[in-house]
C-alpha cells in the first residue's frame, strides 16, 4: 500500500502536468494543500456520509487530481483542464462528480458547509463536513460570520481546515492582512482548535471532535511544496513553469 507521501507526490505530478499543459492554474497553493487532501480522501473521510468543500476553489487542479485517482472522474479527463467545453474549469463546479458546490469567489465555502452541517444535525444524520480554506481567504468577512454561526449552533460535525502557507497572490499574509494568532481567534469564537504540520500524517487530528464545538485545524504548510523552484515564493500563486522549470520541478517531485 502506498504511503501518504507517495500518494501526495503522485498527485503533485498530476498538478504539474495539468498546469503546464493548460498554461493556466494555481500551482503554488495546490502544492501546499495536497497533503491535506490526501489525508482527507484516502484516510479520513467516509465517501458515503461525509462532505468536502474546497473553499479555496482556485486550487481546483489539486482536487481534480485526487478525484481522478479515486475514480470520481476518468484519469484522462485531467488532460482537458481549462480547455473549452471541459468540466474541469479553473474553479470547481457541480458539473464535476464529487464537487458539492461551486467555489472560487473566496469566503463562501465555510458558510455553505455550516449550512450542510446544521441540516445533518437537524435531520439526525451522521457524517462530517470538511472545509478547506486558504489563510488569505480568512480576511473575508463572511468567514467570520460563519465562524460565529457554527459556534452558536454547536456544529461539532463541522471541521474547518486552514491551509496556512502564509502567502497569497499579493504577497505575505502578514503584510496584506495579518493572521497571526489565528488559533486564539477561533478559540475566542468558541471553536475547538488544533495546530499541526500540514505536510504530515493528520489522520488523528482530522478525526478528533469536541462535543458541541466545531473544530478548526490550522495546518502549517509551504506554498509550492515539493520543489525548491517554487517553495515559499508568492510569485508561484499563479505562475506557469517555463520548459526548464517544468523539468526541474518534475525531477524534484520524483517524476
Amino acid at each position: 500500500m502506498l504511503t501518504l507521501n507517495e500518494i501526495a507526490a503522485s498527485r503533485r505530478l498530476d498538478v504539474l502536468e495539468m498546469v503546464y499543459r493548460a498554461k493556466s492554474g494555481h500551482i503554488g497553493g495546490s502544492m501546499s494543500c495536497m497533503d491535506i487532501l490526501v489525508n482527507l480522501y484516502y484516510y479520513v473521510m467516509d465517501r458515503d456520509t461525509d462532505y468536502f468543500i474546497l473553499s479555496k476553489g482556485h486550487c481546483a487542479e489539486a482536487l481534480y487530481s485526487v478525484l481522478a485517482d479515486l475514480n470520481y472522474i476518468p484519469k484522462e479527463e485531467l488532460e482537458t483542464f481549462t480547455r473549452f467545453g471541459t468540466r474541469l474549469a479553473e474553479h470547481p463546479t457541480k458539473k464535476v462528480p464529487g464537487v458539492v458546490t461551486a467555489t472560487g469567489a473566496l469566503g463562501h465555502g465555510l458558510s455553505v458547509g455550516a449550512g450542510i452541517a446544521l441540516g445533518l444535525k437537524r435531520d439526525k444524520k451522521g457524517g462530517s463536513v470538511y472545509i478547506l480554506m486558504g489563510d488569505g481567504e480568512m480576511a473575508e468577512g463572511s468567514i467570520w460570520e460563519a465562524i460565529m454561526s457554527a459556534a452558536k449552533y454547536k456544529l461539532d460535525n463541522l471541521i474547518a481546515i486552514v491551509d496556512r502557507n502564509r502567502l497569497q497572490i499579493s504577497g505575505g499574509t502578514e503584510n496584506v492582512m495579518p493572521m497571526d494568532g489565528l488559533s486564539a481567534r477561533f478559540q475566542a469564537f468558541g471553536w475547538n482548535v488544533v495546530e499541526c504540520d500540514g505536510h504530515g500524517d493528520m489522520t488523528a487530528v482530522l478525526k478528533a471532535r469536541r462535543k458541541d464545538k466545531p473544530s478548526a485545524v490550522i495546518a502549517n504548510t509551504i506554498k509550492g511544496r515539493g520543489s525548491s523552484v517554487m517553495e515559499n515564493n508568492a510569485e508561484w500563486h499563479h505562475l506557469i513553469p517555463s520548459a526548464e522549470q517544468y523539468i526541474q520541478i518534475k525531477n524534484d517531485l520524483g517524476g
